[in-house]
């Protein structure tokens, strides 16, 4: 498992599914748009403070962002993963 590609692609599901931008969910989780996209693009790693205040802008559980396994995306929707 890419824990990096894994965390990059879940950032940017959730962040589609609440229908931010990354320039209004950078300025949500008080970050920056380009550090953002960094990550969306597996280029930056992330520290665990930035990951907190990613999974609270997001409104998850952090460990959501570290799931691997698209099989129970729909599922973790259903079932509370976004609170």
């Amino acid at each position: 498992m890419n824990t990096l590609k894994v965390f990059a692609y879940n950032l940017r599901k959730y962040r589609n599914h609440l229908g931010l931008s990354q320039e209004s969910f950078a300025e949500k989780a008080g970050l920056h748009r380009t550090y953002i996209s960094a990550i969306e693009c597996g280029k930056r790693s992330i520290s665990l403070d930035n990951i907190q205040k990613i999974a609270d802008a997001l409104e998850i559980d952090a460990f959501l962002l570290f799931v691997d396994d698209e099989s129970k995306d729909s599922e973790s929707f259903e079932k509370g993963g976004i609170k």
